[in-house]
Parts: C-alpha cells; structure tokens; sequence
C-alpha cells in the first residue's frame, strides 16, 4: 500500500509475552502471535521490549548483538512483516555498539514488504535504585545510549518510536510530536513493581498530552534473570481511553485506530499550539 493511500480506521496489536534465553523459541513464539493477529485483520503489530532474548545475566545478549541491516533476528522480522501482510515495529532487539562489551537496545520498523523502514536506539537507560526494595538496574552497564529521535511515515500514519525507560521523559514526546507523530510506541518491559505504580498514569499522560495514540507491549511474568515484569500491555486513544488491555500472560491485545483522529483533535482542542515554553 502507497503511503498516500491511507487506510481511515485500521486495526493495531501489542504483543504480550515473557521472554526466556532460548531466542528461537522467543521468534517461534512471535511469528504465531502474528498470523494470529494477521488473521484478525491487522495492519500494524508492536513486539516488546527484549521480545527475542532475555538472558540470565544482563550481558548475555550481547552475544546476540547484530549489525543494523543483517543477522538472523532481523532476517526474521522482514520475512514475518512480509509474510503477514503487515507493518512491524520490534520492540527492541540489540545491536552491536562501539564497545564491545555494550549493546544499543533498537527499536525497528519494517513495512508489510518486509523492507526496514526505520532504527531508533534507546536514549534513556534505566540506572536506577528502587525505594525500599532489593532491587538495583544498570543498564548502562551493557547497553550504550542512542541519540536521535525518531519518527517514521507508514501507510497507517506518522509513528514516534521509544522503548520502556524512555516514557519518563515527556520532552522526548513532545520532540515526536512536533516532527508529526501521530502514534507512539512504547514497547517496555516495566518491572512488576515500577509498572504497577506508574505504568498505566505514565501512558495515558503521553497520550493526554500529545493528543495521540500510544500502543505500548509489554514484558509479561517471571524471566530466567529471576526478575517479574508488569504486563499490561494496552492501546490508548488521544482521549487518554484504554481501547484495549490484557494484564497478564501471553497475548495479543487488539484495538482498532483511526490515524485522522489525533489530527481531529489537536485542530478543536489545541492545547499544542498554547505552549509558552519550547
């Protein structure tokens, strides 16, 4: 489908699931919930997070760190996204950084042709010390930041794309926007603990303020690192709505969008265009 030729109401899908160390059982696992969701009649799915490896020490998946435009986990997402008739934005998967022993988290966009249409790398790495728990993050110690920004043009619309940690920061929302984003993805595996106090009053927020729809999959149970994440993965309308949302287990959560509705939206209530401070 020419970009031009924009479908009005399409439907979209979030992949849910729990990710191990064996990475083909991961794809494996992947490429069926696709011709699931291809059977529902979708035109845009988003992975998760680490959807192709989550190993027991956070430096295993350096191991599995490709070059951007090849390697076996990419060969995968282009033959899936052609195969399935549908636009694919993989969560993240890890590319090869400078350092050796660093990765970058990518997120990438392939079209229903299967040819990549996009690469952000995660710009915020999650350092971090939870109050008053046993549980300690450093992300930079494996993982490189990226530093761009980054909106693609698909046939469904102008899409903004971020990973898990980034959905902190609304200043990058706000830069995805201005570039013409009209969708967000947040593709995130949020600890069990961080997700339930934040994870659903962050989206919305994203979604509230940028008048936009936001499809954020997630990270679902208990990993081989021994760590839970929250689930809940969901699709929100630029109302702040949850169209869509499953709380745990694997799965695919299905919602319907329509990508001139944010358009609709910031012309009668335009809030984007009152800022003081840019």
């Amino acid at each position: 489908m020419a970009l031009a030729q924009r479908t009005r109401v399409v439907n979209t899908a979030a992949l849910q699931m729990c990710s191990g160390d064996d990475l083909q059982q991961n794809l494996s696992t992947v490429d069926s919930m696709l011709r699931d969701a291809a059977a529902r009649s979708c035109r845009l799915a988003v992975l998760p997070e680490n959807f192709a490896f989550v190993g027991v020490a956070d430096n295993d998946k350096i191991a599995h760190a490709e070059v951007e435009g090849t390697g076996p986990i990419q060969e995968f997402l282009s033959d899936a996204a052609k195969r399935h008739g549908m636009w694919l934005i993989a969560g993240s998967l890890p590319l090869k950084a400078e350092r050796p022993d660093r990765c970058f988290g990518a997120s990438m966009v392939f079209d229903d042709q299967g040819i990549r249409r996009g690469c952000y790398r995660k710009i915020h790495l999650f350092d971090v010390d939870l109050p008053d728990r046993n549980e300690r993050y450093r992300e930079s110690a494996s993982m490189a930041p990226g530093s761009e920004p980054l909106v693609v043009d698909t046939d469904i619309g102008k899409v903004g794309l971020s990973i898990c940690y980034d959905l902190r920061f609304p200043e990058l929302y706000r830069k995805l926007v201005d570039d013409g984003a009209v969708i967000l993805t947040v593709p995130a595996a949020f600890t069990k603990v961080t997700g339930a106090a934040h994870w659903h009053v962050l989206l919305r927020a994203r979604a509230i303020e940028n008048l936009a729809y936001v499809i954020a999959p997630a990270q679902q149970g208990r990993h081989p690192n021994g760590r839970e994440t929250f689930g809940h993965s969901m699709i929100i309308d630029p109302w702040g709505r949850i169209l869509a949302e499953q709380p745990a287990g694997d799965g695919i959560v299905l919602a319907p969008i329509d990508p001139a509705m944010p358009g609709r939206l910031r012309r009668e209530f335009p809030a984007l265009q009152h800022r003081r401070l840019k």
